[in-house]
């Protein structure tokens, strides 16, 4: 079913273990969300025998995430983006700064008024441009448009996977996991 609508953007934090693997802060919220676009790169192989296709195999590379929010803010700017909030509130972005990784979540409503919620697992944002217009004879709003390289996470699930997103649907699903869906980041659950 089509989506309508975009609200509800959430990072959460990550700290690392000596291994990489991540643990996740406790959800908070990003901006307004204007919009959002998500694109997945695979890596891709076939392999031919007997004058055909054998096998084939298409597994997740990393992915691109682009957000056109209303508004970035200092605090979000630093958690984000490793630059730092100096003594008299001016945000300061230095050259080494290292931009932090970070769990994205948010949900789309659909044309049934039901929504779809994300969590995208490892996101690393890059500094966003600016772009910035004199008011002429009519107003618009500039907005920023962050981007991140999403990857899949360190972390193994259950069944020893590394899961780089999870998604679930309204309808018909359990209401537990959608009510607790922005209290904490979302670990997949394989038990029977």
């Amino acid at each position: 079913m089509a989506s309508i609508g975009l609200d509800k953007l959430y990072y959460a934090p990550i700290t690392e273990d000596s291994s990489g693997n991540e643990t996740y802060g406790t959800p908070v919220q990003l901006a307004k969300a204007i919009s959002a676009e998500l694109s997945v790169e695979l890596n891709e192989a076939i392999l031919y025998a007997d004058d055909g296709q054998a096998e084939s195999v298409k597994e997740f590379k990393s992915g691109t995430l682009s957000l056109n929010i209303d508004e970035l803010g200092h605090a979000n700017a630093a958690a984000l983006l490793g630059a730092e909030v100096d003594e008299n509130g001016v945000l300061v972005s230095r050259g080494e700064d290292n931009p932090n990784y970070v769990a994205v979540g948010f949900r789309a409503r659909k044309a049934n008024g039901k929504y779809r919620y994300f969590w995208l697992y490892r996101v690393q944002f890059a500094v966003p441009g600016t772009s910035l217009a004199t008011k002429g004879d009519s107003i618009t709003f500039s907005t920023p448009t962050i981007e991140g390289t999403i990857f899949q996470r360190n972390k193994a699930d259950e069944k020893n996977k590394h899961p780089w997103k999870a998604e679930i649907t309204e309808d018909g699903t359990n209401a537990t996991v959608v009510n607790a869906w922005y209290t904490s980041v979302y670990e997949p659950d394989y038990t029977a």
